[in-house]
């Protein structure tokens, strides 16, 4: 199957070395260079991934993120010249999935690439013939919280609610394995398949997103607790 990725991108140097080269590996892209005709191109398109740059002429980056995101999970990977923390951290908070900062290593954005859409189609994955069309969704649920894993959607109180693709991922962790506890170590590792090296940011960030859309006082959470010094577990809510 050949993935299509959206590259939104001002830099023509920086977008043909890209286009290039995941041409190469077998994605169809498609690139746009200006902000403001970016979320045209995505509606009119099909997309498994978008490549978004935050440095744009006439849009801001961050703003075409919360636009996608406001009607899509689709995998977000950020492209940016941009590498401080708090940039990192306003990228993964808006709702991207991943972060690279210029200049890259092309294998590197390749392999980011190619995890971000295994990992979304594992989670959109809803079977097929015969016996997925006999099998009913089996929902997880907790207190006014209810996923459904096939269908990847997660509802409150009967509102859907808009997460990406590893926040859905991470809460269908802790309402799999009620009594598990997780470390920052374990969640990284499952939820993004790569070693992990002590970044807490990046699931500090995460799950204070998570939780901002899950629980009615984020500051007092009831769904996903912590466990200082240990990790998180499910709550008795």
């Amino acid at each position: 199957m050949v993935h299509s990725l959206l590259l939104i991108e001002d830099d023509a140097s920086i977008s043909e070395m890209v286009e290039g080269y995941l041409a190469k590996e077998g994605y169809r892209i498609t690139t746009v260079s200006d902000g403001a005709g970016a979320i045209r191109v995505f509606q009119e398109g099909s997309f498994d991934l978008v490549l978004l740059d935050l440095m744009l002429p006439n849009a801001n980056g961050l703003d075409i993120l919360q636009a996608i995101r406001n009607y899509s999970t689709i995998p977000i990977l950020i492209l940016s010249a941009k590498d401080g923390e708090v940039d990192k951290a306003l990228g993964l908070r808006f709702g991207a999935d991943d972060y690279i900062a210029k200049p890259f290593s092309l294998l590197e954005l390749s392999a980011r690439v190619s995890a971000s859409i295994r990992r979304a189609t594992q989670y959109a994955d809803t079977g097929s013939g015969q016996e997925a069309a006999q099998a009913p969704s089996k929902l997880l649920t907790v207190g006014e919280l209810s996923l459904d894993p096939d269908n990847f959607c997660v509802t409150k109180k009967g509102e859907t609610l808009k997460l990406t693709a590893k926040e859905f991922h991470i809460l269908k962790l802790f309402l799999q394995h009620p009594t598990r506890v997780y470390t920052k170590a374990m969640l990284y590792q499952l939820v993004w398949n790569e070693s992990y090296y002590g970044d807490e940011n990046v699931i500090n960030v995460h799950m204070r997103r998570l939780r901002e859309k899950i629980e009615d006082d984020p500051s007092n959470p009831r769904y996903i607790r912590t466990l200082w010094g240990i990790g998180y577990r499910l709550g008795e809510a």
